[in-house]
């Protein structure tokens, strides 16, 4: 089941400049456990030193939040589509993107 992934300009250049790729996958964590296996440049801007999804990553199914879902359990369907994009506030970046 292919779910197109969306990914803003400040993502791209570890994408090979993609805006956007197409993976297979059942949930929203499995989609996102896979887009940082194939693509391990993410992880340093995606994920913490445990490991762990950094809570400035906000991330829609079909231009819905899934903290508002199932979160990382949200079921995923063919022809569904993620957007991955970083929250905005003031102050320091903490995910590695301080270089945009």
């Amino acid at each position: 089941m292919a779910v197109k992934v969306l990914l803003p300009a400040v993502f791209r250049r570890f994408v090979n400049k993609q805006e956007s790729i197409e993976i297979e996958a059942k949930t929203v964590g499995e989609l996102l456990k896979k887009l940082v296996s194939e693509h391990e440049s993410l992880g340093r801007v995606f994920l913490n030193d445990e490991g762990e999804f950094l809570s400035a990553i906000n991330v829609f199914v079909n231009d819905e939040n899934i903290r508002a879902l199932d979160g990382y359990d949200t079921a995923l369907e063919e022809g569904d589509v993620v957007n991955i994009v970083p929250a905005i506030a003031g102050g320091t970046c903490q995910s590695g993107l301080s270089s945009w």
